[in-house]
């Protein structure tokens, strides 16, 4: 097997940004808003704080998805040859498809709410009673996928370890032996 080191590393940077950054804007930006002076204060605080967030997080979401990429491709034989691995890679693939489209949609919603600037609420997704409708809807959304980003790309992380304990030695040996002799017993 040859070394994948920059694929693995660009892979699990991005996947490590991707996971703490949304993470520590639910536990901490979104809640210490409330914090500031008034409701419309509270808003553009949020508001700076997801638009500062969204060009970094773009960018490890990308390393994250050209890091898999290359596993992927430096993992074709493996996946071909070791019972199990394939699997592996379509719930991978499946779980980072669900994280990309919670990521999105929480942008969009992210937008909607910081085209009113200061926007009156009383915590980062939580709207008061002079939060316009639209902005509203959108935090009480927010206020939901805040913590299904998280959830998703924590998920990715743990299967991403699963991933690595199937590349020892012991794990590929035996999924592969275990692919090859139903294969041998049926050639014979």
């Amino acid at each position: 097997m040859a070394r994948n080191t920059v694929t693995r590393s660009l892979h699990d940077a991005g996947l490590a940004a991707w996971f703490g950054g949304t993470l520590a804007n639910a536990v901490a930006l979104n809640p210490a808003a409330a914090q500031a002076s008034d409701s419309a204060s509270t808003g553009a605080v949020t508001n700076e704080g997801w638009d500062r967030w969204t060009p970094v997080n773009a960018v490890a979401i990308g390393a994250h998805l050209i890091g898999s990429l290359g596993q992927i491709s430096g993992n074709a034989a493996r996946i071909k040859a070791q019972r199990g691995v394939g699997t592996m890679v379509v719930a991978k693939t499946l779980l980072t498809g669900a994280a990309l489209g919670a990521t999105a949609y929480s942008r969009a919603l992210g937008k909607k709410v910081s085209q009113y600037g200061a926007v009156p609420a009383e915590s980062g997704t939580e709207p008061n009673g002079a939060t316009p409708e639209p902005a509203a809807q959108a935090l009480q959304q927010l206020r939901t996928l805040q913590w299904v980003v998280p959830a998703l790309t924590g998920a990715l992380v743990v299967v991403s370890s699963f991933a690595g304990e199937q590349q020892r030695y012991s794990e590929v040996k035996q999924g592969t032996l275990t692919r090859l002799v139903p294969r041998l017993s049926k050639a014979a």
